[in-house]
């Protein structure tokens, strides 16, 4: 009976390995016919994938032109991707640079102008200045190439081209021959210089020290800071080159007129502090009885000390803010900052201090907490002399201007101390044939209008000078503001480039 019994159990274990040999079978079977037939587009794809790539084309980008059509960027035949720059460092501060998208920026759409499509590795996009501002306006559109490749990746043959859109030229209110003046004229010293008409068109504008757009990154930890644009991200004392408007927001408010006089003290003293003009500091001397016209000319402190007292610092604010100083210019550069205008609500949060007299002294003759950007004091100098216009300031775009409620009359009034300030007796010396018979006023250039500004900073013994000039005083063609930081003297340091660059203007057959 035992043999019987093994039979049995051998039968048995042997249909059981059989069937799991069937099981397996069926599986592979059906796994087979899923790979070969549900999924075999999806594995021919990614054949196809492996042997046809898309190549992306990089677009080049427009051309920078000055006013006068001169190439002021353009694009490398070999690589038209990067960029030539003809004026070098003298235009860099205003043209910006280029850069690599990074690891975040590959593959997105840039939001302000997603018809050019997503951004590829290694595509050099605008970083600063006017590539960056007008990155829409410049950068092309990418093409792409359709290639087949072997298993090792070499090119077999072109399936299909979609070629780049190149980018748009840009055209641009600078001057090339005064933008490259105003470079020689100030070299690496460090300054800030702009120029526009009297619509805020940009002419011209420098920051010194510059640098060389093909070799950003060796600069960067310069300590002249050359990266740095100082005509429109640096707040500097502005001296007495803010003594005009002082001087209209006391007109404008009725607390002095034309024939207003005032006797110069030399000195005013108020408790145990004292106020001096710098007249009566220098040489011991006072102007005697002087108007306002002569207050300009002169720049004389103790003046503006005592119609700044009667003007109140309230209104002082409001008529500073009336000129723009309290916003931004609305400039089309990156990295623009707003002023700092002090008040009384400012010093307590700021300082923890109450506000004094001596503080509304020191504001009204450019000093104490008042710091202005060159691009703000230029853009209200600008509103004096286009007869009472404050304009937005553009280099690239058409700006726009708003008419300001001020009297003729007062303008005038300011013009003319202006035009005194540029004539024999007032400061500004190194104009002063130029106002004269047979001077350069006798030509296209008429009658020239300055003030110059001599502004303490926190270091002792070193003052920003200042300049600021246009011509003609009636209908200006161009109006210049010239800054040099830690110069000096207003009249003896930044003057005479003031001078060059003007005598350059209109010394050509037409602007």
């Amino acid at each position: 009976m035992e043999p019987l019994v093994a039979v049995k159990s051998e039968s048995w274990l042997s249909w059981f390995f059989r069937g799991l040999v069937f099981i397996g079978f069926v599986f592979l079977f059906v796994k087979l016919l899923e790979l070969g037939a549900i999924k075999g587009d999806y594995f021919r794809g990614l054949s196809e994938g492996n042997r046809i790539r898309r190549i992306p084309i990089a677009a080049p980008r427009g051309r920078i032109l000055a006013r006068g059509g001169e190439i002021l960027v353009d694009n490398k035949e070999v690589n038209e991707a990067n960029r030539v720059y003809p004026l070098g460092s003298a235009f860099v501060h205003v043209s910006g640079y280029l850069g690599e998208v990074n690891e975040d920026e590959v593959g997105k759409i840039n939001p302000k102008c997603p018809e050019k499509g997503p951004r590829y590795p290694d595509t050099l996009v605008g970083r600063a200045g006017l590539e960056a501002e007008y990155e829409c306006v410049l950068s092309g559109t990418p093409g792409e190439e359709l290639i087949e490749v072997d298993t090792l990746g070499k090119k077999i043959r072109t399936l299909g081209k979609k070629e780049p859109v190149h980018g748009g030229d840009l055209k641009t209110w600078i001057d090339y021959g005064l933008q490259k003046k105003v470079a020689e004229v100030i070299g690496q010293t460090k300054g800030a210089v702009i120029a526009t008409d009297v619509g805020g068109e940009v002419l011209a504008l420098y920051s010194s020290p510059s640098y060389d757009p093909a070799n950003v990154s060796s600069r960067l930890s310069d300590p002249a800071l050359p990266l740095f644009n100082r005509v429109i991200g640096g707040q500097f004392h502005p001296g007495s080159v803010f003594k005009p408007f002082v001087a209209l927001a006391a007109l404008s408010e009725g607390e002095i007129t034309k024939d207003f006089l005032f006797e110069d003290p030399g000195v005013i003293n108020v408790g145990k502090f004292s106020y001096s003009n710098w007249f009566f500091t220098q040489y011991g001397r006072t102007e005697g009885k002087i108007n306002v016209e002569r207050a300009l000319a002169r720049s004389t402190d103790t003046f503006f000390y005592k119609i700044g007292e009667m003007v109140g610092i309230d209104k002082l604010v409001e008529w500073t803010g009336i000129f723009g100083f309290t916003k931004k210019t609305g400039i089309d550069l990156d990295g623009e900052i707003e002023s700092l205008v002090p008040s009384p609500e400012w010093k307590l949060k700021a300082i923890g201090e109450p506000w004094f007299l001596g503080n509304t002294y020191h504001m009204s003759i450019g000093q104490g907490d008042l710091s202005v950007t060159p691009v703000a004091l230029h853009r209200g100098i600008l509103g004096i002399a286009n007869g009472g216009r404050l304009c937005s300031l553009k280099i690239g775009d058409t700006p726009s201007c708003n008419k300001l409620k001020i009297d003729k009359e007062n303008l005038d009034i300011v013009k003319a101390g202006m035009v005194a300030a540029c004539s024999p007796g007032g400061t500004g010396y190194t104009f002063f044939d130029w106002n004269n018979e047979g001077g350069p006023s006798t030509r296209r250039s008429g009658l020239v209008a300055c003030k110059t500004g001599t502004a303490e900073t926190n270091e002792d013994g070193k003052t920003h000078a200042w300049f600021v000039t246009f011509a003609p005083s009636d209908f200006p063609e161009i109006v210049l503001t010239v800054l040099m930081e830690q110069g000096g003297e207003g009249s003896k340091i930044a003057g005479p480039p003031a001078r060059e660059i003007m005598d350059y203007w209109f010394g050509r057959e037409s602007p």
